[in-house]
């Protein structure tokens, strides 16, 4: 009974992660294509925060192919991770000044799923199973 128990919870957990993974690989690649779509406007953006603009097609092309391996579940932990670094620049450059709500409170929610992500992975459904080994 304790065995059926700790698999119970292991598919709950793993069920969990996968909708967080879905969730948020369907946020970004939202963001993603958004940002291709007006790119012009997305680099004029960038460059009145004091970025390059060659760094909104290289925010675009994390955003668009992170959010299509979220979903698949290919490189889960290095693109959440990659994901949360984006968000830090974002807050940092472009929300701080609007404050906590209204500004980058769904930024944290994200950096959260992300580091949920990059610590404890996400196994069901997911591409990264066929390039690992068994593990018990």
């Amino acid at each position: 009974m304790y065995s059926n128990r700790n698999q119970s919870q292991t598919r709950n957990m793993e069920l969990g992660l996968l909708i967080t993974r879905l969730v948020l690989g369907i946020i970004f690649l939202i963001h993603g294509i958004t940002k291709f779509q007006g790119m012009e406007d997305t680099q004029s953006y960038f460059i009145s925060l004091g970025l390059p603009g060659s760094m909104a097609t290289i925010v675009g092309l994390v955003e668009f192919f992170g959010g299509v391996f979220l979903i698949i579940g290919l490189f889960t932990r290095i693109v959440s991770l990659l994901f949360v670094a984006v968000l830090f620049v974002a807050i940092f450059t472009a929300k701080a000044e609007s404050g906590f709500i209204g500004g980058y409170e769904l930024d944290v929610a994200l950096i959260g799923m992300g580091i949920t992500l990059a610590v404890a992975g996400s196994r069901y459904v997911a591409v990264d199973r066929f390039f690992r080994r068994n593990r018990r």
